[in-house]
């Protein structure tokens, strides 16, 4: 059984349902204008200290795309460890890494992981929802939405851990690991540019701490 992040699917539905878009454009958005993909994330919130026992925090992006439902690569997901992975209604994979199956082209980075590739692993796949929440002459908006179930994973327990939430698209199938190309001690659209990915989107960050008590 993945030790990763088990949930209630209800809970799960409706923690998520209770969010609400245009409320939440509060964190550096990042300064790609013009890209044809624009990122909001939704949760956490700049400054804000979230979770308990550090997990149980959620991250939530909404995902605006300048085109139809097709060329985002995207389908419907809903999934989570054991019981819920490759289950219906939404089967897909669960893990580390990009999430191949239904949103290819995302990456998800947390600064604070502590496992896998630390810093530089991409944890979309680890991403419970994936939706079509709108598509009209403008073009098509995913949902896509995490919560975090294991301890110690991103922050520790007993701990407030300050960490950084970067998000970017890029054109094609997105890297399992982003990788500090420039030694700076940064991971960004840097570092994937010189890794030879195309970034197609803003790259908001959000500096948050992850709540360990």
């Amino acid at each position: 059984m993945n030790k990763f992040f088990p949930l209630n699917m209800v809970a799960l539905l409706a923690v998520s349902s209770l969010l609400n878009p245009v409320l939440a454009d509060n964190n550096k958005q990042g300064d790609d204008d013009g890209k044809p993909v624009r990122i909001t994330v939704l949760s956490p919130e700049d400054g804000y200290r979230t979770g308990l026992g550090s997990r149980a925090f959620l991250v939530d992006l909404s995902i605006q795309f300048n085109g139809n439902l097709a060329s985002t690569g995207v389908t419907p997901e809903l999934t989570g460890p054991g019981a819920m992975q490759n289950s219906g209604p939404f089967p897909g994979t669960f893990g580390l890494g990009a999430n191949h199956d239904h949103f290819p082209s995302l990456i998800v980075l947390l600064s604070s992981t502590t496992t896998g590739a630390g810093a530089g692993q991409n944890l979309s796949n680890l991403f419970n929802i994936n939706t079509v929440t709108n598509q009209d002459e403008s073009g098509t908006e995913i949902w896509s939405t995490w919560i975090v179930g294991a301890p110690n994973a991103f922050g520790r327990v007993g701990e407030q851990t300050p960490s950084q939430l970067f998000v970017a698209v890029v054109e094609g199938t997105a890297p399992d690991v982003v990788v500090d190309m420039d030694s700076n001690g940064k991971i960004d659209k840097k570092d994937l540019k010189l890794m030879g990915y195309k970034v197609i989107s803003n790259t908001p960050k959000v500096n948050f701490v992850v709540n360990g008590l």
